[in-house]
């Protein structure tokens, strides 16, 4: 098969992993894939909203030092990069002790440019940004309205590389190609293993490592705080640990293609990459478990040792943090257990935050995924072995409407989202809790206890969600919240 590097874009994820958007069930539904899901005309027969595959990748493009990010496109579609400049401020300051934006800029293509094309102004914006920031790479990021154009990003990109001093890396972001916003990431990894990877001329002299080494995979989904974390378990182990994608210094990236593994922190969102570092550079991955919970965390540990023989020495380290962590957890697991919580973010995040808060002793009554693909199979399963019920279990992207119907119906004591997803439920009268933040510690075993902490201080404090259901309402009529809330997701031919 053809590596899909070789291509000028990835292919889309509906296509590469069968992923999906729509589906409306219970865990056990989804375990026996008994699930109602995608099908070819569309997956709902109404949608109220939905996330474009921009956010993510700007979010990871943003971050990469000494680089600039340009939007060919309307001048509205880097608009969001204003509010994830938050995460590029906190991150250079946390890793480097300067607070430093993320710099894009836009083609801003106009009326004029959707008739005649906009590639001679892409051109005329590249040598600008080479001459002006001087930045050893220039992330050219195709919007929607090149890609109905036609305008050929790539081959910009390709005949005038040779008269600029930064690395042109075309990101393709056609909001248009896909529903399944986590092809983001693919698009970013793609542009990197095309250029970044492929070419030493620009790298400095690498020096073997004395120790083993590891790629450590973080597209933007864990802060600092929990890159240290890992680092040092996988150091408790003897392991030299390269950080990549996000706040990876360009001069520094080849070092991936020197490592002795690759660890994914998200399957979700590495598979990509990972297979590509196999293919091409001969680097085996452990592409398994999200090292978020006890169980996880643990398990995640042990298949980094499995590769390096360290069997032995990895037992003795699970025995002492989990040992710690239990001692630790004692003053909230009584106070937890019974709380009805519901889970929604990332396909991957989401159960795995799941099976950590069923560990803790709440008792998980909904999840939300925004899609499903094969690597959440293992999770379905361990989620249901932790679980003593069934619940609802929602695959969106996105959809409040279904969101506070399902609210309504199990009535969480919490609700656990993203910064920009847990307004629904606050103005239900909700307890809520930021499922990602990069200031705040949610990753390994030292994340449970730090998580643990801040929902025992927001469950003993609910007064701020309870007072804002008091004077707004959602715009949901009560006979909504009568109607099976899966009611919109289109059924395959056949099924009941």
């Amino acid at each position: 098969m053809m590596s899909y590097f070789l291509l000028k874009e990835p292919p889309r994820r509906e296509h590469r992993l069968n992923a999906c958007i729509a589906s409306g069930g219970t865990l056990s539904d989804m375990k026996n894939r008994k699930m109602r899901c995608c099908v070819p005309d569309g997956e709902r027969t109404f949608t109220q909203n939905n996330i474009c595959l921009l956010l993510p990748a700007l979010g990871m493009m943003n971050s990469i030092p000494n680089s600039v990010v340009l939007m060919h496109g309307a001048v509205g579609c880097g608009s969001s990069s204003h509010g994830g400049n938050v995460g590029v401020r906190a991150g250079n300051n946390h890793r480097w002790g300067v607070i430093k934006d993320g710099t894009w800029l836009s083609t801003a293509l106009n009326e004029s440019d959707v008739i005649c094309g906009g590639e001679e102004k892409l051109e005329a914006a590249i040598r600008e940004i080479d001459e002006h920031y001087k930045p050893m790479i220039i992330f050219v990021v195709a919007g929607c309205v090149p890609g109905i154009i036609g305008d050929d990003v790539d081959g910009v990109a390709q005949r005038i590389q040779s008269e600029v001093s930064a690395n042109i890396l075309p990101v393709h972001c056609e909001g248009f190609k896909t529903k399944i916003w986590a092809t983001a990431y693919d698009a970013v990894y793609h542009a990197i293993g095309r250029v970044m990877l492929q070419d030493t001329s620009k790298n400095i002299a690498l020096k073997k490592p004395e120790k083993p080494t590891v790629n450590l995979m973080n597209v933007s989904s864990m802060g600092r705080v929990d890159e240290v974390e890992l680092e040092r378990l996988l150091r408790a182990l003897g392991l030299e640990v390269n950080i990549f994608p996000v706040f990876s210094k360009p001069e520094k990236m080849y070092a991936m293609t020197h490592a002795d593994l690759s660890i994914s922190t998200c399957p979700t969102h590495d598979d990509y990459l990972l297979k590509h570092l196999q293919e091409k550079y001969g680097i085996p991955f452990v592409l398994k478990h999200m090292p978020i919970g006890i169980g996880n965390t643990s398990e995640w540990l042990r298949n980094v040792a499995a590769f390096f023989q360290l069997e032995n020495q990895v037992e003795k380290i699970i025995a002492e943090e989990e040992a710690e962590l239990e001692t630790a957890l004692q003053e909230f697991k009584e106070f937890f257990r019974g709380k009805k919580v519901f889970v929604s973010a990332g396909e991957f995040r989401a159960l795995a935050t799941a099976i950590l808060l069923a560990e803790l002793g709440f008792e998980v009554v909904a999840v939300r995924s925004f899609h499903h693909d094969e690597f959440a199979d293992s999770e379905y399963e361990k989620l249901s072995k932790i679980t003593a019920k069934d619940f609802p279990l929602n695959i969106a992207n996105c959809q409040p409407f279904e969101e506070a119907n399902l609210i309504r119906r199990v009535k969480p004591d919490l609700f656990l989202g993203h910064m920009n997803g847990n307004s629904t439920a606050a103005k239900l009268g909700i307890a809520t809790n930021v499922i990602y933040n990069v200031g705040l510690q949610f990753i390994g075993y030292q994340g449970a206890y730090q998580l643990a902490r801040r929902l025992y201080r927001q469950l003993t404090n609910p007064g701020f969600n309870q007072n804002i259901s008091k004077w707004v309402q959602l715009p949901y009529s009560e006979d909504w919240y009568q109607q099976d809330p899966f009611a919109h997701i289109k059924q395959s031919e056949g099924e009941v």
